[in-house]
């Protein structure tokens, strides 16, 4: 069975000749192109701009940004301290990026926290660190992947929204291995197109059936009984069992409670341990006019305003469970995740 491209981070965000490639998601699927970066500022302008996206990829992409920050200072001829206080002012902007995302953040911190300054070396130092977060990225992709395949049943129709990353994929993927017959419905996700454009083309390659809808036909598709489970990820948990992800998904929790589907959290690497309650959670606004224009193409009156927060927040009591690397949770629950080891 063929694997997709975004099943792999080290397809679509890597280093070559000293300069970082972003496989430029805004254009997937109809074209293939690359975004090159020469510094850490124009790795935080393709964040910014959407040229890579998912929670996951975000965070290594920025973690790039960091290494070719460090790499240019020490061909300064800097001391571990200059540095570490001008490299301290790159993790700021970097981290500025995505606010809403835990991943990033995160990602950015262990990172910090495990430079051994006085030893030099900063940039090799924060590469091997980045080594390792690739290959667990990977790794948890494939676990979350794994557990969440247990709750599909033979016939399911599951219904997605923006991209739920490659654990989505390899849900599928190990579900396909096992026999299981299954379909997917697929939100168009605006004003992006990440359903669209990521997460239908990345199922289809899969050779499993899927349709695509717009934002406003799932109540109608789960009222028609098309849909039997949702799945969709989330940039961030918090402790409390609230789950931020990409604006749309409260309602679509609220859709499948009044018609009594499960609804699932793809939560990889578990809950923010920072984060004790949802309220905490800071939502990104972005630029009113990716709503009031489409493509480029302004489809309103010029005195038409628009507003975009660009994630919301769910409950824990519309979550039927969180499906983690470690296993499968209850929202109430989540922060038992950091007791739980893997089996």
């Amino acid at each position: 069975m063929k694997q997709p491209l975004l099943m792999h981070i080290n397809s679509t965000v890597f280093l070559r000749d000293g300069k970082l490639v972003i496989m430029d998601r805004r254009l997937f699927p109809r074209s293939i192109e690359a975004v090159i970066c020469n510094n850490y500022e124009d790795v935080a302008h393709g964040i910014e701009v959407m040229a890579v996206q998912g929670a996951g990829d975000i965070a290594i992409t920025a973690a790039y940004g960091l290494y070719m920050a460090a790499y240019d200072l020490e061909c300064q001829h800097l001391s571990p301290e200059q540095v570490r206080e001008s490299l301290s002012a790159v993790k700021e902007r970097l981290f500025k990026t995505r606010p809403t995302g835990f991943h990033l953040g995160a990602l950015l911190d262990k990172i910090w926290s495990r430079i051994v300054w006085e030893r030099g070396d900063i940039a090799q130092q924060i590469m091997a660190f980045i080594d390792t977060a690739v290959e667990r990225q990977q790794k948890r992709s494939e676990l979350t992947g794994k557990w969440a395949e247990q709750v599909l049943e033979d016939g399911d129709t599951v219904l997605t929204h923006c991209f739920p990353g490659p654990a989505l994929l390899y849900m599928l993927y190990y579900a396909r291995q096992k026999g299981k017959r299954l379909s997917v419905i697929a939100t168009e996700t605006r004003p992006y197109l990440q359903g669209a454009r990521l997460t239908a083309w990345s199922v289809s390659q899969l050779d499993i059936p899927v349709t695509l809808i717009t934002d406003n036909m799932a109540a109608y598709c789960m009222n028609r009984q098309m849909i039997t489970k949702v799945f969709t990820a989330a940039d961030r948990v918090a402790m409390d069992g609230t789950v931020a992800n990409k604006v749309g998904t409260f309602q679509l929790a609220i859709a499948a409670r009044y018609h009594e589907l499960p609804f699932y959290i793809l939560g990889y690497g578990g809950p923010d341990r920072t984060c004790a309650k949802g309220e905490h959670i800071p939502i990104e606004y972005r630029d009113p006019e990716e709503v009031t224009s489409f493509s480029g193409v302004k489809i309103t009156g010029d005195l038409v305003q628009g507003i975009y927060p660009a994630f919301d927040l769910t409950p824990p009591h519309l979550i039927t469970g969180v499906i983690t690397d470690r296993g499968i949770f209850q929202p109430e629950h989540v922060a038992e995740y950091w007791e739980r080891r893997y089996p």
